[in-house]
C-alpha cells in the first residue's frame, strides 16, 4: 500500500480520537458568575427562592460548593425559617461543611456581590440551562463510546433507541414548563370542547369511532387519554380495534375535506406487533367487503366478490390509516415514529396491538415482568400526553378469568399489572357470551333420558339465538365519564363489528 495511503487511512482512524481529545480539553458549559448572582440575590431576599423553586435544584450547579449552599438556602426556606448568611453560617458550620463552601468570608462575598433579587428568576435559568447542555454533553459521550464498541451488548439500532431514550428523559427532566392555568383559560378550553361536540354530528367532542353507542359512553376519543380494550383470546380485540380505527380515520379524513384548500388529514397509527402489515390489511378488506379473509387468502374470491373487493380497496386506501408491523417494538421506538409521524403529516390516533408485546426503553433493566410492563403503560401515557392524541392500547387478561363460572371480565383479570388500571384513563372488557356457550352444548350420553337431553338441549339454542351475533363491550372505568355496558353487533364470518339495532334485530353498519 502507497505511503500516502497509509497516511490518510490513519488519518481516518484517528479523526474520532482527535475529536474527542478535543471535546475533553474544552471546559463543560457553565457560568460560575450567574451561579454567584443568584446564590447572592436568594441570600438576600428569600422570596427569590419562588422564582427558581419550581425548577432548580442542588445538582444543577457546575461549582459542587455553590449547590451544598443552595441546597442549604432550600432547606432553611422551605422549613419557613430565615436564609442569610449568618444563619447558614450556623448551620454550615454544625454539618462541617463551612470550610468546605469557603467560609464565612465566601458567603460574604455572594452577598456583596448580588445585583439584586428580581432577576433571580433569569439568573437560575442559565444556570438549568448551563446543566442541561452539560446533560447533553455526557449524552454525547456514551453514544460515542457504544459506538466505537462498548455498547453493554446492544446492537446499532438499539444504541439509537438508547440515545433517543436519554434525550427523551433528559427532555421531561428538564422542562421547566408547566405550572397554573387560570381558570379563566381552563374554562375557555371547556366552552370550545362542548362547541365542538354540539356542531359534529352525534354531538361527540373527541374522535368519532363510528360505534353509536360508543361514541355517546365516551363522547369520542379524547386527547391524551390512554384506552385500554382488554380481552380473552377469541373475542376479537383486534377486529373491535380496526373497526374503531377505521372510524376514527374516515372521521378525520371527513373534517379535513370539509376544511378544504387540500387540507392533509392526520393518521391514524396502527402498530401491529402481532399480525404483519399485510394480514392486517386483508382483514380490513375482509371486514369491508364482507368475504372471509380466510376465503382472500386461499383466493377462493367469485368474480362478483372481486369486483366489490378491487373497488373496496380502491375507496379505502385513501383514508390515512398508517401501519408499522415491527415486531418486539420498544417504547422509546414507538415514541420517536409517534412524533416523526405527528411532525410530517399530523397524529390523530395511536393504536397499539398489543402492549405486552411492547419492550420497555434499550438501556432499561426492570427487576420483573410487573415494573416492565409499568414502565410502559407510563409511556403510552406519556406518548398520549405529549402528543395530545388518544392512545388506544389492547391487552391481554390473566386466566383467571376461564376458572370462573362467570367468564365476564373484571379490572383484576388485567394481565401482570395493576398499573394497567392505575394510568388508564379508559378501561373496555370485550366479551362474548357465544363464544363461550358454543362450547357448552349438551351432549346426549350426560343425560339419564332423551327428553332431558332433549328440553336441556332446546335451551341452549334458544340461549344461543339470544347471544347470536352480539357482542359485550364493559367500560369498567372510565375517569370523565360513566361506565356500563353496550351492546356491539359482531359477524364472526368476517371478524367484524358494528352498531347493533335492539328494535329490528338487524345491524347498522355505518
Amino acid at each position: 500500500m502507497p505511503s500516502s495511503t497509509i497516511s490518510a487511512t490513519r488519518a481516518r482512524e484517528s479523526a474520532p480520537g482527535d475529536a474527542l481529545l478535543g471535546l475533553a480539553l474544552r471546559n463543560p458549559p457553565q457560568n460560575l458568575e450567574a451561579e454567584q448572582a443568584l446564590l447572592g440575590a436568594l441570600l438576600s431576599n428569600n422570596k427569590a427562592y419562588e422564582r427558581v423553586s419550581e425548577f432548580l435544584a442542588a445538582e444543577h450547579f457546575a461549582d459542587p460548593v455553590h449547590g451544598r449552599i443552595f441546597a442549604a438556602i432550600a432547606r432553611r426556606i422551605e422549613r419557613n425559617q430565615l436564609a442569610n448568611a449568618v444563619m447558614l453560617k450556623s448551620d454550615l458550620e454544625n454539618d462541617g461543611l463551612l470550610e468546605e463552601v469557603g467560609g464565612t468570608a465566601y458567603l460574604a462575598q455572594l452577598v456583596s456581590g448580588t445585583v439584586g433579587a428580581v432577576n433571580a428568576g433569569e439568573y437560575g435559568r442559565v444556570v438549568h440551562h448551563c446543566y442541561l447542555r452539560r446533560q447533553l454533553v455526557d449524552i454525547g459521550e456514551e453514544v460515542v463510546n457504544r459506538a466505537f464498541g462498548d455498547s453493554e451488548g446492544l446492537d446499532a439500532p438499539q444504541q439509537i433507541e438508547a440515545a433517543e431514550q436519554a434525550l427523551f428523559d433528559l427532555a421531561a427532566r428538564g422542562s421547566a414548563d408547566g405550572g397554573f392555568v387560570s381558570f379563566e383559560r381552563a374554562l375557555a378550553l371547556a366552552v370550545d370542547g362542548a362547541e365542538r361536540a354540539f356542531k359534529r354530528a352525534g354531538h361527540v367532542s373527541g374522535l368519532a369511532t363510528a360505534l353509536r353507542d360508543l361514541d355517546a359512553k365516551l363522547g369520542g376519543l379524547h386527547p391524551s387519554d390512554l384506552i385500554i380494550l382488554a380481552g380473552r383470546p377469541g373475542m376479537g380485540k383486534t377486529s373491535l380495534a380496526t373497526c374503531m380505527a377505521f372510524g376514527a380515520a374516515r372521521a378525520l379524513a371527513d373534517e379535513a375535506r370539509l376544511a378544504g384548500l387540500g387540507k392533509v388529514p392526520p393518521a391514524v397509527a396502527f402498530f401491529s406487533l402481532e399480525m404483519s402489515a399485510e394480514q392486517l390489511a386483508t382483514r380490513l378488506l375482509a371486514e369491508e367487503v364482507r368475504v372471509s379473509a380466510d376465503r382472500i387468502r386461499r383466493g377462493e374470491i367469485a368474480d362478483r366478490d372481486f369486483e366489490r373487493f378491487v373497488e373496496c380497496s380502491r375507496r379505502i386506501a385513501a383514508l390515512p390509516i398508517m401501519i408499522d408491523d415491527t415486531p418486539a417494538l420498544s417504547i422509546s421506538a414507538l415514541r420517536t415514529r409517534c412524533r416523526r409521524l405527528k411532525r410530517t403529516q399530523g397524529l390523530g390516533l395511536v393504536v397499539v396491538d398489543y402492549l405486552q408485546l411492547l419492550r420497555p426503553a434499550p438501556g432499561t433493566r426492570p427487576e420483573n415482568r410487573v415494573l416492565e410492563i409499568s414502565q410502559i403503560t407510563q409511556g403510552l401515557k406519556a406518548i398520549a400526553k405529549e402528543l395530545a392524541v388518544p392512545v388506544l392500547a389492547l391487552s391481554q387478561l390473566s386466566r383467571a378469568v376461564e376458572n370462573r363460572e362467570d367468564k365476564r371480565p373484571q379490572l383484576s383479570d388485567l394481565r401482570e399489572s395493576g398499573t394497567i388500571e392505575q394510568d388508564a384513563d379508559v378501561v373496555m372488557f370485550l366479551y362474548r357470551d357465544e363464544y363461550y356457550l358454543a362450547q357448552r352444548e349438551p351432549k346426549l350420553m350426560t343425560y339419564d333420558n332423551q327428553a332431558k337431553f332433549d328440553e336441556a338441549h332446546a335451551k341452549w339454542i334458544a340461549d344461543m339465538e339470544r347471544v347470536h351475533n352480539v357482542a359485550e363491550l364493559n367500560l369498567a372505568k372510565q375517569r370523565h365519564g360513566p361506565t356500563g355496558k353496550i351492546d356491539l353487533f359482531f359477524e364472526a364470518e368476517f371478524t367484524r363489528f358494528a352498531n347493533l339495532d335492539r328494535h329490528h334485530g338487524a345491524h347498522d353498519a355505518d
